[in-house]
């Protein structure tokens, strides 16, 4: 965002990718995918799904110093219960053995909690992208709900394909099974699905409102997925569950306040500037009338009519 706004103030635009700031967010935003890819490895989906609440702290503070954004009292607060959230998650988040052989995957994949799942999930997907392409249903909740739905998927294959490659990596083979290729046809696609529907998404609303709602239900359906196929919370004692789940509320939350919809700054000057007009010695300011339907524009039948008299 900083190098694209640098670029627009340019006497000369570039293309963004000859910006060097452009291209260090870009390797950064890389290599930041690549530690989230790496931790559901090396850690519970319910655990690594919730803390991805910490961009959004840290993308409302580091916009204050390259944005130059005023802090708010609500980026505080929605700081401070984010913050409190993750605390609670990690405490109490589900201890369960992390590496996953190929044939533990395969066990996973044929259990019947998540073929009753996936085909409950198939189900509602089908009816969300009717309405989605038959009737022209574009609502946020519709187009999030289908990018939660596939985000289950893709949590899921990414987790089995990152433990397989961290197992292949320390000597323990496992990139000769076929459910790796599965899987990493699954995850691909999901994603791009993912990507499709978000970007419409954020096309038609706000991205005030599309960050904090997707936020939600991905934690949400990932945090299912985990339990229903990789059963991480079977061991678990209620008040850890409790806890977890109040932390996970905590961090919706802090999120929801952070990203709500701010006030838009409107110009103090109520005219259009049109600059120098050739030929003519002043330069004229049209004042387009705000509280008429064809505002900016001549109205005809008002001009008509003073012709008329």
């Amino acid at each position: 965002k900083c190098a694209h706004l640098r670029l627009v103030c340019r006497a000369e635009p570039k293309p963004c990718y000859r910006s060097k700031l452009w291209c260090c967010g870009i390797a950064l935003l890389g290599l930041a995918e690549l530690g989230t890819f790496t931790a559901y490895a090396l850690a519970p989906i319910a655990l690594v799904a919730p803390l991805g609440s910490v961009s959004v702290i840290g993308s409302a503070f580091i916009s204050v110093f390259f944005l130059k954004k005023t802090m708010r009292t609500a980026d505080i607060l929605g700081g401070t219960l984010t913050i409190t959230g993750i605390y609670l998650l990690v405490t109490f988040a589900p201890n369960v053995p992390q590496e996953l052989t190929a044939r533990q995957v395969q066990n996973y994949l044929v259990s019947w909690p998540f073929l009753v799942y996936s085909i409950l999930e198939i189900v509602i997907f089908c009816i969300l992208l009717y309405f989605y392409k038959r009737k022209a249903v574009k609502h946020i909740m519709v187009l999030l709900m289908m990018v939660a739905l596939l985000a289950s998927l893709t949590v899921i294959a990414v987790k089995a394909v990152s433990s397989m490659i961290t197992l292949s990596v320390k000597g323990k083979m496992q990139l000769t099974y076929s459910i790796f290729y599965i899987m990493s046809v699954l995850m691909a696609t999901s994603c791009a699905f993912q990507v499709k529907f978000l970007n419409q998404a954020m096309h038609l609303y706000e991205a005030t409102a599309v960050v904090p709602i997707n936020f939600v239900f991905f934690t949400t359906s990932a945090i299912i997925s985990g339990v229903i196929f990789y059963q991480e919370f079977q061991s678990a004692a209620l008040l850890s569950v409790f806890m977890f789940l109040f932390g996970c509320l905590l961090s919706f939350l802090g999120v929801i306040i952070i990203a709500r919809n701010k006030k838009e700054e409107h110009l103090q000057i109520p005219f259009i500037d049109c600059g120098h007009i050739p030929g003519e010695n002043l330069t004229g300011k049209i004042q387009p009338d705000s509280h008429c339907s064809c505002y900016g524009t001549l109205n005809k039948e008002d001009d008509l009519v003073k012709r008329q008299s």
